[in-house]
């Protein structure tokens, strides 16, 4: 579970939520797994755990002040020395300030000080959870690289049953693990991706479109951004996203395929997530059709084949990836795309399976190659998912290496 911890610091921030107590156990974890952990207490947390329990546990003793502190600045030597920084639980307030920038205590100061990846896992009951300031927050510091543990549904403080529990233990070691392997293994590569779902006029107003909202397209740019790749993101939804990513926006899928064949060549890592339209109408208006007309006949054809384009004259070292979202025989239609369109890996989701694909925050895939399936990742976030594709190509380009 814990391969990539040895030996690196890893920050462990506790904020003031009941959920405070299972931070022993992480640290615990992390320690004898070989990590060298720095805890971090917020004022409130001492009123759910004692600073001598982490003190005794951690790497070295439990920092709770800027100002009482053996270091004269304790935030930046954290900050700078962190390989991970890790808040368990992450409350309201935590976040709010974290991504607000105010750093009125040392863990938040830490946060700000840092260019290490950032593991938040929050925790609060369920309506502080879904109120839409958190909600921003969160998707406010998502947009800047940082990674949500998401909180898992179960008996919260008071007796209720709702989202908002903190992680479990193995989820959260998982997502140090991953932010600890994923940190520099796309250096110097250069990734394309595409997101969301093309939408092909038929009149002024209307269009052929699909369900896509391109969750999954953004993830997967935010995790090779965060992994250390130049990214460029070309997308029919307007989301925001890291600062570093260079988006194009496009509309059709004739607009993408422009977008995509001028970056094409120069791309190390192509991961075509769009859902680009199959059809579009072969004559547009102009205008708005007008009800009083009667009913139009609207006639279709084929989009350009964006994907096996690529794959024709994609060259050599360079590699490819594709998206299957299916609703029946899943691994024989993904199968054949993989091998019929010239591809790397290819990613298939059954999208009428329930929370999977289409506009839902989590994602169910299976990943195949060349050799057949490589891994079925059960129903997760679609930043986990992100990760798992990435790290199949990784492992690819390793395998792949002249080296080996």
């Amino acid at each position: 579970m814990l391969e990539n911890v040895q030996g690196r610091n890893i920050v462990l921030g506790v904020s003031g939520g009941i959920a405070a107590y299972k931070s022993v156990e992480l640290c615990r974890r992390l320690v004898d797994a070989g990590a060298y952990v720095a805890p971090i207490m917020t004022e409130d947390a001492h009123r759910f755990i004692g600073p001598v329990t982490l003190s005794a546990l951690a790497s070295e003793p439990v920092h709770t002040s800027l100002w009482d502190d053996a270091s004269p600045i304790p935030h930046t030597r954290l900050g700078q020395n962190a390989d991970v920084i890790v808040v368990a639980p992450a409350t309201a307030r935590v976040i709010a300030a974290y991504a607000m920038g105010l750093s009125h205590d040392v863990l938040v100061a830490t946060l700000i000080a840092t260019r290490a990846p950032v593991v938040l896992c929050p925790a609060m009951h369920t309506e502080m959870w879904e109120h839409p300031s958190v909600q921003h927050n969160i998707e406010i510091l998502r947009s800047r690289g940082v990674i949500i543990v998401e909180p898992q549904s179960g008996r919260l403080a008071g007796g209720d049953i709702g989202t908002g529990r903190l992680a479990d233990t193995d989820s959260i070691a998982s997502a140090i693990d991953s932010a600890l392997a994923a940190s520099h293994d796309l250096a110097g590569l250069s990734v394309l991706v595409t997101a969301g779902g093309t939408r092909e006029p038929i009149d002024a107003v209307r269009v052929i479109a699909n369900r896509s909202s391109g969750k999954q397209g953004y993830a997967i740019a935010e995790n090779a951004a965060r992994r250390g790749a130049t990214v460029t993101l070309v997308t029919t939804i307007d989301r925001p996203t890291f600062a570093s990513i260079t988006v194009i926006p496009v509309e059709t899928a004739d607009d993408m395929l422009h977008a995509v064949t001028c970056h094409s060549d120069s791309s190390d890592v192509i991961v075509m997530s769009a859902a680009v339209a199959d059809f579009r109408p072969v004559l547009r208006s102009a205008g708005k059709i007008k009800k009083a007309d009667g009913v139009p006949e609207i006639v279709l054809e084929k989009t350009p084949d964006i994907l096996a384009g690529l794959g024709a004259r994609k060259r050599e070292g360079q590699i490819l990836v594709g998206f299957a979202a299916e609703t029946d025989d899943l691994l024989v239609h993904a199968q054949d795309k993989l091998v019929r369109k010239n591809l790397d890996l290819i990613v298939a989701n059954d999208v009428s399976a329930e929370g999977v694909g289409f506009s839902h925050d989590t994602n169910a895939v299976t990943i195949l190659g060349a050799s057949g399936v490589l891994q079925t990742v059960a129903l997760t976030d679609k930043h986990h998912i992100a990760a798992a594709v990435l790290d199949s190509v990784v492992e690819l380009r390793s395998n792949h290496s002249p080296h080996k």
